[in-house]
């Protein structure tokens, strides 16, 4: 992967973000999510400046370990997360994104003691997706808080049919129940509706295919 090539769409990305007319003033955080591709995608998102890298799916954040630990960066986790996986990914994620229930909060607060912790909030009614609904937001963060968990935001993905604007009272729900329960971090936008997410209030976008190109077809399951 050619780093010189991630670093340009880096400073491209960032100069869209900054664009972006907004009420907002914060940093908004870049993080590369190399789901799906080789270990180098993390040494080019590191060497272009991305301030996170997201991975998805546990076994592949697994095999790609020694880069990690080469490394060093902002590790998220922001799939759709299974108990019997945190274990195995304690110690290789600083920021687990995607807690939407309460057995995946406990099991997170035994294996990650004082990890911090996004909750994701489903606002597309697409099960595939993950996330919990609005009116259980904030009961799970009290819950993570009461098990020790830093709870510093929300997650949440829009649509992905294409419409960015239809992502837009989805992301500004979540923007507001972040500011109604004191979080930080606001977590929303990718390739598609980052202009929109970033219009209302994200902290931080979350972007793979428009940094580090087409993704490589998953392999069969053997």
């Amino acid at each position: 992967m050619n780093v010189d090539d991630v670093r340009d769409r880096v400073i491209e990305l960032r100069a869209t973000i900054d664009a972006v007319e907004r009420a907002w003033t914060h940093h908004v955080a870049v993080v590369g999510v190399t789901k799906g591709f080789a270990s180098d995608a993390i040494d080019a998102a590191v060497a272009a400046g991305c301030d996170a890298i997201g991975e998805n799916y546990a076994q592949e954040l697994i095999d790609k370990r020694a880069t990690v630990e080469r490394l060093r960066p902002e590790v998220q986790f922001i799939g759709q997360l299974q108990r019997n996986k945190v274990r195995q990914l304690a110690g290789l994620v600083d920021m687990w994104c995607s807690l939407d229930r309460a057995s995946v909060i406990d099991e997170v607060a035994k294996r990650a003691t004082g990890a911090r912790v996004m909750v994701q909030v489903d606002t597309t009614d697409d099960p595939a997706k993950g996330g919990c609904s609005v009116d259980d937001v904030a009961a799970l963060v009290d819950r993570a808080t009461e098990r020790g968990l830093r709870v510093e935001g929300l997650l949440t993905v829009g649509p992905t049919d294409g419409d960015s604007e239809s992502a837009r009272s989805g992301f500004r729900a979540v923007r507001a129940l972040v500011d109604h329960l004191g979080l930080t971090e606001c977590s929303m936008g990718m390739s598609g509706d980052i202009e929109v997410a970033v219009a209302e209030g994200s902290t931080q976008v979350r972007v793979g295919t428009a940094l580090f190109g087409r993704r490589p077809p998953r392999p069969a399951p053997t």
